[in-house]
């Protein structure tokens, strides 16, 4: 019976990744169906602490934050959570070793979105970062690589640069709730009551470089991941491209998207330039 609520548990996963992000869970999709529900175990435990800083305003963020954590750990020690999210993800954690630190470190970033809402200096907005987005890219490489050390550590740089990629488009496309609702200013020395097109500019060549060294380490992955995260690479990148055509000004006043007809014209293009091996 154990197995069977394990079975629930990655289910339930998968369905907080489906109803919380239709672009990341379509490129999961596209991972090998040995790897899917370990992929969609991170998520749903990032997203789930994530939820708990962003949303929950009217709760004790502090103490829903602590419990679950340590809830968390409990579960990694007694092996089992009547949680379905956190008992999936101790699971993933035990199959592929990932590092504790890489969770603590993320823990840290969701704690520090608790009390600090500027970042004036570029060691803490790089720590920050680290924590939010770099570390998930290395726990997802820790499930592409299975154990693989080797290839672990020769694509660990590039897998960070692509976490950081995400993480700044996010912080640029939401860029007018972070400061407006939740009152969060995460670019260092950027006026965001007025976005000037040099600093525009300046965070997209940023993020372009990131995702420069990410290619490099995309087309080094194990077949069984690699249309998945370059399905994911290459929505980012037309979110990017986006933002850099919108005009600083428009960013502010309005979320940048993605159609649904772009995203399959995408997935299309993708999954040619995969099977013709063009990546």
């Amino acid at each position: 019976m154990k197995q069977l609520f394990t079975e629930l548990s990655f289910s339930c996963s998968k369905l907080v990744t489906k109803k919380y992000s239709t672009s990341f869970s379509s490129a999961v999709r596209m991972l090998s169906p040995k790897i899917r529900n370990a992929i969609y175990s991170v998520y749903g435990f990032v997203r789930f602490a994530d939820e708990i800083v962003d949303s929950f305003h009217e709760h004790n963020q502090h103490n829903l934050l602590k419990d679950f954590e340590d809830n968390y750990y409990e579960a990694h020690k007694n092996d089992i959570s009547l949680n379905p999210i956190l008992h999936s993800f101790q699971r993933t954690v035990k199959k592929y070793n990932i590092e504790d630190s890489l969770i603590q470190a993320f823990l840290k970033s969701m704690r520090a979105d608790l009390h600090k809402t500027i970042y004036d200096n570029k060691k803490d907005y790089e720590e920050y970062i680290y924590g939010s987005a770099d570390v998930v890219g290395l726990m997802c490489l820790k499930i592409f690589t299975n154990g693989d050390t080797d290839k672990y550590d020769a694509l660990k740089a590039p897998a960070m640069r692509l976490g950081s990629a995400f993480q700044k488009v996010n912080f640029l496309r939401d860029i007018k709730e972070d400061y407006e609702v939740l009152n969060r200013s995460y670019f260092p020395n950027v006026n965001l009551k007025q976005l000037s097109p040099e600093d525009k500019l300046n965070i997209i060549e940023e993020i372009k470089e990131d995702f420069k060294e990410a290619y490099k380490g995309i087309v080094k992955l194990p077949l069984e991941s690699r249309f998945g995260v370059y399905t994911a690479y290459k929505y980012y990148l037309k979110l990017l491209r986006k933002l850099e055509s919108t005009p600083s000004s428009q960013i502010m006043d309005t979320r940048i998207r993605v159609s649904d007809l772009m995203k399959f014209n995408l997935l299309a293009k993708s999954f040619i330039r995969y099977k013709l091996n063009i990546l």
